[in-house]
């Protein structure tokens, strides 16, 4: 079974465009677990211009479902995961200025870094997932670094997907099996939606987990919250 997170960050950005609490994180966060969610993803950034790191800690002991933090593993990020402890820690390699995620690890080039990282997160036991792209050499590496699991960066796969279904998902289909293979899990996330997400899931095998915001957030305003969630949760059927 394919768990559904959902990705919060643009609840708190319209929040934060007017201060104050309105919408409210927390009981968005709830409700989207009332609703069906298996699991909340925020990704906190330096600049806060969404999820707050203070956020992040209220949070932790409200939530029942799955809660999985994504960042760049900063001296901040890592001492706020270490705090908290969630269920799952999903590294990406962001610089601090940048609007979205836009590439997966070098985890040949970074395999020191995160070893020494993972290493520190497996300890407090919270499950490490690695923000990757489709290279075979780069799922294969990952392994070494002590990570659980690898996140499956599909902004290309979304952005090839009406001009050529089966070639754009050729590449993550075969993502999923090099890192099944090397004894790793496998999560997805980035511009999935209704429109292509049960394609993925039909054709990627292994899936674990997909991690969505933008796209939910924006149906959700023509189609309700809760029935938003449903939709989606059954493209994962």
């Amino acid at each position: 079974m394919t768990k559904l997170s959902v990705n919060i960050n643009k609840i708190a950005t319209l929040r934060n465009a007017r201060g104050g609490n309105m919408p409210d994180l927390l009981r968005t966060a709830l409700d989207c677990e009332r609703y069906g969610a298996e699991g909340i993803t925020v990704h906190p950034r330096p600049d806060e211009r969404h999820v707050r790191y203070q956020d992040v800690y209220d949070l932790k002991p409200v939530l029942t479902t799955e809660f999985n933090i994504e960042g760049y593993p900063s001296e901040i990020f890592i001492d706020l995961v270490m705090k908290v402890k969630p269920a799952q820690v999903t590294l990406v390699p962001d610089p601090p200025g940048v609007l979205t995620s836009n590439a997966g690890w070098d985890t040949i080039k970074h395999e020191r870094f995160l070893k020494e990282v993972i290493a520190g997160f497996k300890s407090c036991g919270i499950r490490t997932s690695v923000f990757i792209e489709t290279d075979e050499k780069m799922i294969r590496n990952a392994a070494k670094t002590g990570a659980d699991r690898v996140e499956l960066y599909t902004e290309a796969f979304a952005s090839a997907y009406k001009a050529d279904p089966q070639k754009a998902v050729l590449p993550f289909r075969m993502a999923a099996e090099a890192a099944n293979d090397s004894g790793l899990g496998v999560n997805a996330g980035h511009d999935l939606s209704l429109e292509n997400l049960h394609f993925f899931y039909q054709n990627v095998p292994h899936l674990l987990e997909v991690s969505i915001g933008h796209a939910l957030i924006c149906d959700a305003l023509y189609y309700g919250l809760e029935n938003t969630i449903q939709m989606y949760l059954r493209q994962l059927k």
